[in-house]
C-alpha cells in the first residue's frame, strides 16, 4: 500500500478509535451503573475505583473488553499513519511511542481484578495493571515527540502548542485521579480526534 493510503487510513482509524472508546464506556456505565456501584465505584466521590476497566467484569464486558482490543488496534495504526507523514526524528520517535501505546490499550483486554476481593491478584489482573502503567508511560512522551514534530511541519505546526498545553492539562489530572480523571480522559481523546482529523487531511 501507498504511503498515502497508509496515512488516510491511519487518520480514519484514529478518528474512530475515540469515538468508538467513548460511546461504549458512556454506555456501559449508564447500563451497568448498578453493577459498577456494587464494585464501590461512584461516578463523583470515586470516580476511577474500578472505572473503567471495572466494566469488563460486568453483564456485558465483553464489550468493554472487544472495545480495549478495537480502539488499541486504531491507536496503533494511527500512530503508523502518523509515521508515514512524519519523517523527522522526533515524528518517528513520537509515532512509535503512540504505537506502543495503542498496543498497551490492546493489552487492557486482559481482564482487571476487582479492587474489593477476598482472592489473590490473578495473572490477567497483574498484566491489565501493567498495560495500563505502560499506556501512561508511551502516551504522555508521545504527544510531548509529536509536538517537537509538529512544529516543524507547515501543515501541523498549529498542533504543536495545543499538543504541549493538551499535555501540561492532562497530567495532573492522570496523577491526582479522583473527578480530574475525567479531564484526563476527554483531553486524550480530543487531541487524538484533532490529530486524525488532520492527519485524514495531509
Amino acid at each position: 500500500m501507498k504511503p498515502a493510503r497508509w496515512i488516510r487510513l491511519g487518520g480514519l482509524a484514529g478518528m474512530l478509535g475515540p469515538i468508538l472508546f467513548a460511546v461504549v464506556v458512556t454506555g456501559l456505565s449508564i447500563i451497568e451503573y448498578d453493577f459498577m456501584r456494587s464494585l464501590g465505584w461512584d461516578p463523583l466521590h470515586a470516580p476511577t475505583f474500578d472505572w473503567p476497566s471495572g466494566l469488563s467484569l460486568g453483564p456485558l464486558g465483553w464489550l468493554m473488553t472487544l472495545t480495549f482490543l478495537v480502539s488499541g488496534a486504531f491507536m496503533a495504526l494511527f500512530a503508523f499513519g502518523l509515521r508515514m507523514a512524519l519523517n523527522t526524528q522526533s515524528g518517528r520517535l513520537g509515532s512509535t511511542l503512540l504505537m506502543f501505546a495503542g498496543l498497551a490499550m490492546m493489552g487492557l483486554a486482559f481482564t482487571t481484578d476487582p479492587t474489593l476481593r477476598s482472592t489473590p491478584a490473578t495473572l490477567h489482573g497483574r498484566l491489565h495493571d501493567l498495560s495500563f502503567v505502560l499506556l501512561g508511560l508511551t502516551l504522555i512522551p508521545a504527544m510531548i515527540a509529536l509536538g517537537l514534530a509538529f512544529r516543524r511541519d507547515e501543515h501541523w505546526k498549529n498542533l504543536a502548542v495545543y499538543s504541549w498545553v493538551t499535555v501540561a492539562l492532562a497530567l495532573p489530572a492522570f496523577m491526582l485521579k479522583g473527578g480530574t480523571f475525567y479531564v484526563f480522559l476527554l483531553a486524550m481523546l480530543v487531541w487524538s480526534e484533532v490529530a486524525a482529523i488532520r492527519l485524514k487531511s495531509a
